[in-house]
């Protein structure tokens, strides 16, 4: 049996696992990993590699500074000023968190954007009396829609606009996303205030009980308020800087150190913060999405598909199908390595079919961005999971319906921007 397709047998298991909860999610994960590790698939210094991953300290960091935010008194504050200018209106609260996610994600990380806003999120939760799963996971898509917008706004624009360059066609502009990704935007949020708010859990523990088994919230101190404000522009500055210098994560660990040694919060108080279960969970399926990638599961799934096209696709038929693959591996797989595995070949499929590869690539690049239906297919997700004290089938009902309304966009706009035959 080819390593390949014991890949796709371990991914399969974990999936199973994953939607029955029958273990935990981030033992379902670890063990995914594990069995990789010990089938001989993975190197197995290469199993718990996820752990030391640069998303993984990212979270660790944020989760820090957003206990500071709370501890200080700082993220319930900021709640009430939100709320007394959007309401307390859940359908009113969730569309403006939405919208401050999305513009930051279109020049910033769309997981550091997530990470900053969490804790912001959780304190209007908590003054607007609604339950922080009601708006968490909304904050999560918000963020991954966003990223789609510009050319830097996600990893899989990158790719596909280089992946043009290097076969010799003109490259995307930096705004000439904005074309799918602000009318798959405006749809996402109205997706989540009609419809995927009725999917979202209704059975959670009250705001008030979340906020207290996660954060202990001191008497506010103005002057800590203030440390633990300037901590977390400051990150998000550095954050929209990009700077290669100071990477995330690095921005992150800085300013939970910052917030620990002047008193934002004490040390223990700072582990105690740290969501373990979305640690591990993520940590587990790096290697596992690694794997996907050195063995040749993921491209033995491109190959199959192409396989199934036959020998003269329509250009309309390649689209959909590649961006139905794409979609369908970036659930669990990473968005950049699904985008860097299809961009060529949706590249040589349209060579061969005589039409413009833009539209394909466009394609293959929104669909890697539109992994809203498992709490693994990007980062926001995995880390809004214990926080909105999520389950995996929560992703499932309610992001497989915006997955589905983002492909039926997609396929309707994609074609009328980037024409197959352009004159």
């Amino acid at each position: 049996m080819s390593a390949a397709v014991i890949t796709l047998i371990v991914l399969g298991v974990v999936a199973l696992f994953f939607v029955t909860e029958a273990i935990p999610l981030a033992i379902a994960a670890m063990g995914g990993a594990i069995a990789l590790g010990i089938l001989g698939i993975l190197p197995m210094k290469m199993v718990f590699s996820g752990l030391s991953n640069s998303t993984v300290v990212l979270f660790a960091g944020m989760f820090i500074i957003g206990a500071a935010m709370f501890h200080t008194g700082l993220a319930p504050l900021m709640g009430e000023t939100v709320v007394k200018y959007a309401g307390k209106s859940e359908n009113g609260l969730m569309l403006a968190v939405m919208f401050i996610a999305a513009a930051l994600s279109t020049v910033t990380s769309n997981t550091g954007t997530t990470a900053a806003l969490m804790p912001v999120v959780i304190g209007i939760c908590a003054v607007a009396k609604i339950p922080a799963s009601r708006q968490l996971m909304p904050l999560a898509f918000a963020a991954g829609l966003g990223g789609i917008v510009t050319l830097v706004g996600t990893p899989p624009n990158i790719i596909a606009a280089g992946a043009l360059k290097a076969a010799g066609f003109e490259p995307f502009g930096f705004f000439e996303f904005a074309w799918i990704g602000i009318p798959l935007t405006i749809v996402g949020m109205l997706y989540m205030v009609f419809i995927g708010k009725h999917l979202l859990p209704k059975e959670q523990l009250s705001t008030d009980q979340e906020i207290e088994q996660e954060f202990e919230v001191a008497v506010r101190d103005s002057k800590k308020m203030w440390i633990s404000g300037i901590i977390i522009v400051a990150v998000v500055i550095v954050m929209a800087l990009d700077l290669k210098a100071l990477p995330l994560e690095v921005a992150a660990i800085i300013g939970a150190m910052v917030a620990v040694l002047t008193g934002c919060l004490k040390e223990k108080q700072a582990y105690h913060s740290i969501d373990w279960v979305t640690i591990f969970l993520f940590a587990g399926m790096m290697p596992i999405a690694t794997a996907m990638e050195t063995s040749g599961a993921g491209k033995l799934i491109a190959d199959v598909f192409v396989g199934m096209l036959g020998g003269a696709p329509t250009p309309m038929f390649v689209t959909s199908g590649l961006f139905i693959l794409s979609c369908g591996l970036t659930q669990f797989m990473s968005n950049t390595a699904s985008t860097a595995l299809l961009a060529p070949i949706g590249i040589s499929i349209a060579k061969g079919i005589g039409a413009s590869p833009h539209a394909v690539l466009m394609a293959i690049a929104v669909a890697a961005s539109c992994a809203f239906a498992t709490p693994v297919g990007t980062p926001p997700n995995t880390l809004v999971l214990g926080p909105g004290n999520y389950k995996f089938m929560d992703y499932v009902k309610c992001g497989t319906g915006l997955v589905v309304l983002c492909a039926i966009v997609s396929i309707i706009i994609i074609p009328m921007v980037w024409p197959f035959y352009p004159k």
